[in-house]
């Protein structure tokens, strides 16, 4: 697992870096989505999440959800033109948990990419610590728990 100023990227996880988000393969053509522990931090504690509804589709760089925090209110951008077919309504409910359970119960929505190709402009965790080096210096952002 990388571990970059303090905030932890699972390798068996897809980064969309620019957007700071996670993409989980689950094997049947969908992706779980959710936010980086870079994007919690930088946003804080999470106070509203409200995503589109499962069967809408979303373009490339468009919002899948909107995130709120004390500091942050912002879209949720996919890397890639997709189809939602879930909602984490727990997240809805409880939009906490994106900051406690970043990579497990905080997943926002599941996807699936208009065409299988298109998640190769993701990066794959074993990659992903200098482009998010980068990205960090890029942002001055000091890291997680600064």
């Amino acid at each position: 697992m990388a571990v970059v100023r303090g905030c932890t990227l699972p390798d068996d996880l897809l980064y969309d870096v620019e957007n700071n988000l996670w993409y989980r393969p689950e094997g049947d053509g969908t992706y779980t989505v959710g936010m980086t522990m870079v994007a919690t931090a930088m946003a804080g504690q999470l106070v509203a999440f409200t995503a589109k509804k499962a069967g809408k589709t979303v373009a490339a760089g468009k919002s899948c959800a909107t995130i709120e925090s004390g500091k942050w209110v912002g879209p949720a951008k996919l890397g890639f033109d997709a189809e939602i077919v879930a909602v984490n309504d727990d997240l809805t409910a409880d939009p906490k948990m994106a900051n406690s359970d970043t990579y497990g119960k905080g997943w926002m929505v599941k996807v699936k990419p208009a065409d299988a190709g298109a998640t190769s402009i993701l990066t794959p965790g074993a990659n992903v610590a200098a482009p998010y080096e980068a990205k960090m210096t890029a942002d001055a952002f000091a890291g997680c728990g600064v």
